[in-house]
């Protein structure tokens, strides 16, 4: 059941991306973060009252705290880059760099994984790196120059969104399975918070256009049922599994982005989403 989970919450996680890309090239990425992330603490405010009664500690709280802190932190890194770059490359390098954080922080901790689930683990890596491979190709001409900067900025943010993230997954796994949903409302609390006063700070309007309001909520939402999902996973399953196949959303990114804006997958690409499906069959057995 927990890989089941898992895999949902990587198709939201997908989703959540490529609804949060789209709508960072209409507008600040600070409003869409803010927006988008109230529009998932409200989710939550919603859900509470029809679910059963939970117990959470002092220690909850905390790690909930820090994975609002990392998560938004990471989520306006991925936007960020997601709005200068090329979608189908910075969203498989950031799940890149998501991913080893937690997986070595899981075998650290006594996760003791098979020869078969090691193999997957490895296989969905090589997985998400063949996904990235760009099918754009270089700029030439007098904006070369600029476009290559771009492409160059988006990386460096995308590998900085991933290692974010990493903690991210780390510090919400943590979190006690008697606590409820009471971590992410910590964590949605903390990240709402801190970008609404990065936002008063600089005199930087939170203002969304109307025409896209619509679907900087659905990216909320999907992202915050993605959390759920993989906080539920990461309470009945073994965090180096449940991480690695939570990452694997940058192929649900992918072909969102194939089948909406008709972006065309290469070879490779193809073969990342092929080797993506084998990787989840040895992680599940």
């Amino acid at each position: 059941m927990f890989a089941l989970l898992a895999l949902a919450s990587a198709v939201c996680y997908g989703a959540a991306d490529f609804l949060g890309g789209l709508t960072s090239k209409k507008a600040s990425t600070l409003a869409i973060v803010v927006v988008s992330q109230f529009a998932g603490l409200l989710l939550l405010f919603l859900m509470l009252p029809l679910l059963p009664a939970a117990s959470p500690v002092r220690a909850d709280y905390l790690w909930g705290g820090l994975a609002g802190l990392t998560g938004g932190i990471g989520v306006a890194l991925l936007y960020r880059a997601l709005a200068v770059g090329v979608m189908a490359v910075v969203a498989p390098t950031t799940a890149v760099c998501a991913v080893i954080i937690p997986v070595v922080a899981a075998v650290a901790l006594g996760d003791r994984p098979g020869s078969v689930t090691i193999g997957g683990i490895t296989l969905a890596i090589v997985a998400i790196a063949l996904v990235s491979q760009s099918t754009h190709p270089d700029p030439t001409g007098d904006d070369a120059g600029q476009k290559t900067g771009a492409r160059r900025s988006a990386f460096s943010l995308a590998l900085l969104s991933g290692v974010v993230i990493g903690f991210f997954y780390l510090a919400l796994a943590r979190t006690s399975s008697q606590a409820g949903l009471w971590p992410l409302v910590a964590a949605r609390s903390v990240s709402v918070a801190l970008f609404a006063a990065i936002a008063l700070l600089t005199s930087q309007s939170l203002h969304v256009p109307s025409g896209i309001r619509t679907t900087v909520v659905a990216g909320g939402t999907l992202d915050m049922i993605a959390n759920l999902l993989y906080l539920v996973a990461t309470r009945s399953g073994p965090l180096s599994i449940v991480v690695t196949l939570a990452s694997l959303y940058p192929a649900s990114t992918v072909l969102l982005a194939r089948v909406v804006l008709h972006e065309r997958l290469s070879r490779l690409q193809w073969l990342g989403v092929i080797c993506a499906m084998v990787a989840v069959i040895m992680i599940v057995r």
